[in-house]
This record gives C-alpha cells, structure tokens and sequence, in this order.
C-alpha cells in the first residue's frame, strides 16, 4: 500500500520546518521505500508497518507542539510492489508517446 500523508504542528511559533524535519527523519529510518515533496511525504509498505511509521511520525510532533494536524490518502493494492516507482513510470512513459485525444479548441 502506499500513503501520502502531511503533518503539521499547530501552536508550535511560526516556523514548523525543524518540525516537519523531525517527522521526515522518523520516515526515512523506518527503512521503507518513502519519498517527501513539498505537500506530502508517501510511504509504502504493509499497512501494519505503514501505520506504525505514521504513528511514529505524528508522535515525535506531537511530543513538541501542543496541536497537530495530520492529513492521510491511501492507495491500497494487495498483492502490488513499488508502487511508489512504478505508477510515475507509467505516467512518465505515456508522456513520452505524446497527446492521446485531441483537446477542443479553447471557447474563451
């Protein structure tokens, strides 16, 4: 399964970066595949596993700021494997072979 999740500390001043740093890192040494853009970080993994990195996550926040706000999309797919990889591949890929349908011309 793969999830995207955001996690941001409320009540904690105006800078959250050190933070969200902090939630990253506890992502990053879980060992699970993972990739972190500027709106979501996403995980993939079991869903046991997955969870627990959430929850670790959201606990190392929570532990420095007296609010968090925590945000979850998840893509659930038994049986599929780098997921993560694979689906920007296929994008990717259908770019390369150029436009598929003709879009209609711009009404403005």
């Amino acid at each position: 399964m793969l999830i995207a999740f955001s996690i941001t500390p409320l009540g904690a001043g105006e800078s959250v970066g050190d933070l969200v740093a902090d939630a990253v890192r506890v992502v990053r040494e879980s060992g699970l595949p993972n990739r972190t853009d500027p709106m979501f970080t996403t995980v993939e993994g079991e869903w046991d596993e997955v969870m627990a990195v959430v929850k670790r996550a959201v606990d190392t926040v929570a532990a420095q700021a007296p609010r968090v706000s925590l945000v979850l999309k998840a893509d659930l797919r038994p049986g599929v494997t780098d997921a993560m990889t694979a689906k920007v591949a296929h994008v990717e890929a259908r770019l390369a072979e150029g436009p598929t349908a003709t879009m209609p011309p711009n009404q403005e």
